[in-house]
């Protein structure tokens, strides 16, 4: 009996980050369509966006190869697993000893691998421009987000989400000034990866501005679909991990019995829609950044992590 629960509280995990992330998606265009004096769509409407795509036929170019035709479900696949190992509303789940934050830098990077080969695949300007961007960016956000890995690892001394969320919670941690830069390192690098503004603006189609948008001009029906939706589950997957590195509280821990994991989905699903609702703010306050001041924005990420290790070194050494 505890198998069969333990196991049914982790498929609830892994399918409640798919089943929310294009209702995430809709709030934050919805929210920026407010912010902006427009009505805006509906938050559902992503499902219908979905639904429609995955019952259009997939045109392909006469000069692509496999490699196009299953670049989309092998990132579907990686960020989805990805966002799976996440601890949501409890630690300690049945695959929670898979969740290690190294091994999910290591499948967006798989997923963003897999991405810029499908947009220099066919062979198009804007698939290679868009390429391009997507390595430079990664190339500079990954650092970034080694060091925010590393910085919470030396505070709670493992890499495992699990582990880390419950000392969080458990022990007493306190107000450090290595966590608030490791905390802003990870948004920018948060922003970055998931192609928001002042990186990239995913309601545009312009070529000077396009990054993710300009790997994926070329894909449609079923293939635009499973691409669509690992950008809906990446941006949970960064929610997920926001809200377990630093904002863990009701998470169920010790006791998870069916009373705190209900307390623990619905303090989750409160932070997503927070956290949904802040982003388009951001977003409407900022203004669209040249290309060539990426790697201003993503240092500035790499400078808060290096010195919140440095600080962490430097206070275990008196």
């Amino acid at each position: 009996m505890a198998i069969a629960f333990d196991l049914a509280a982790q498929t609830v995990q892994m399918f409640l980050v798919l089943a929310v992330a294009p209702f995430l998606l809709g709030v934050t265009r919805m929210v920026k369509a407010r912010l902006l004096r427009r009505i805006g769509p509906p938050p559902w409407q992503p499902y219908l966006d979905l639904w429609k795509l995955m019952h259009k036929e997939a045109v392909l170019a006469h000069n692509a190869s496999w490699l196009y035709r299953t670049a989309p479900y092998v990132i579907f696949a990686a960020t989805w697993v990805a966002a799976a190992l996440v601890p949501t509303f409890a630690t300690g789940l049945m695959f929670s000893w898979a969740a290690d934050l190294i091994a999910l830098v290591a499948l967006l990077a798989t997923a963003r691998f897999a991405l810029a080969l499908a947009g220099m695949d066919v062979g198009t300007a804007f698939g290679g421009i868009g390429s391009s961007r997507e390595m430079m960016i990664g190339s500079l956000a990954e650092p970034a987000m080694l060091l925010v890995v590393f910085s919470v690892a030396l505070i709670a001394g493992t890499t495992q989400l699990s582990a880390i969320a419950s000392h969080f919670i458990d022990a007493h941690v306190g107000l450090r000034v290595s966590l608030g830069l490791a905390l802003i390192a990870f948004v920018f690098v948060a922003v970055a990866e998931n192609a928001r503004i002042p990186i990239d603006n995913p309601a545009t189609h312009l070529e000077l501005t396009m990054v993710h948008e300009a790997m994926v001009l070329e894909y449609s029906g079923r293939h635009l679909a499973m691409i669509e939706a690992a950008a809906a589950v990446k941006l949970v997957l960064y929610f997920s991990l926001l809200s377990c590195l630093f904002f863990p509280f009701g998470m169920a821990t010790a006791d998870q019995s069916l009373g705190p994991l209900t307390v623990g989905i619905v303090s989750y699903l409160g932070k997503l829609l927070v956290l949904a609702i802040l982003l388009p703010i951001g977003e409407t306050a900022v203004a669209k950044m040249r290309v060539f001041r990426y790697p201003i924005f993503l240092g500035g990420a790499f400078a808060a992590g290096a010195l919140a290790v440095f600080l962490l070194f430097v206070s275990r050494s008196f």
